[in-house]
């Protein structure tokens, strides 16, 4: 089983650095087409099932990734939306530092530690990400792909555990907007980490593929 594990095109709130959570913020004309060209590099990719957070800006980018011959293959599965930022939600990083420093900096330097306030910890997110992930697994053979389309969190701690890795060291890795993970193995329980951040669809090979939102 392969598994095509995709981050959504950028919006204007990744732009801007602004934190969007839960929020259903758009893709930007950016975003657009880098979605566009995700979908021109996996043309020619057999995919036998599609699932995506359904926040808009992930679905808009996984049918855009299908093409519209495949779009209507799409399903969405809840568990894959993004963290619940709660409070901080809609607020730049400079006014979230204003406001709450000291989660802020446990954010940056010890994730692991934080509770979003109204929100989700990342141990929450981790539970159901990879819930959702082995529902929209289930039943495929050896040789089915498998594309979702989720978000920076969801992808890195789905990555963390396929990985090995504390959760707490989900920032030593980037997800650029529509990158691509590839995954492969019998089953979710038994995964190994083919391609990690892999966006050369739109970025050059030594290119800045970040964003500022988290």
């Amino acid at each position: 089983m392969r598994i095509l594990l995709a981050r959504h095109g950028e919006t204007p709130w990744n732009a801007e650095g602004r934190y969007q959570g839960q929020i259903d913020i758009p893709l930007s004309p950016v975003g657009q087409a880098q979605a566009k060209a995700l979908g021109e590099r996996l043309a020619d990719v057999q995919i036998t099932r599609a699932v995506a957070s359904p926040l808009s800006r992930a679905q808009s980018t996984a049918k855009a990734a299908l093409g519209s011959a495949r779009a209507e293959m799409l399903l969405t599965e809840p568990d894959l939306q993004e963290i619940a930022h709660g409070e901080w939600e809609g607020l730049l990083a400079s006014e979230i530092h204003d406001k709450d420093p000291a989660r802020l900096r446990a954010w940056r330097e010890e994730p692991d530690t934080v509770l979003m306030p109204g929100g989700e910890s990342l141990r929450q997110v981790l539970d159901r990400s990879w819930r959702g992930l082995a529902k929209a697994a289930e039943g495929l053979g050896e040789d089915d792909t498998l594309l979702v389309v989720a978000h920076d969190a969801v992808n890195r701690v789905i990555l963390c555990k396929v990985l090995g890795l504390p959760i707490a060291k989900l920032w030593t890795f980037r997800q650029a907007p529509t990158t691509l993970n590839l995954l492969e193995g019998p089953d979710v329980e038994h995964l190994e980490v083919v391609r990690l951040n892999d966006c050369a669809h739109h970025t050059p090979f030594f290119g800045e593929a970040k964003h500022r939102a988290l």
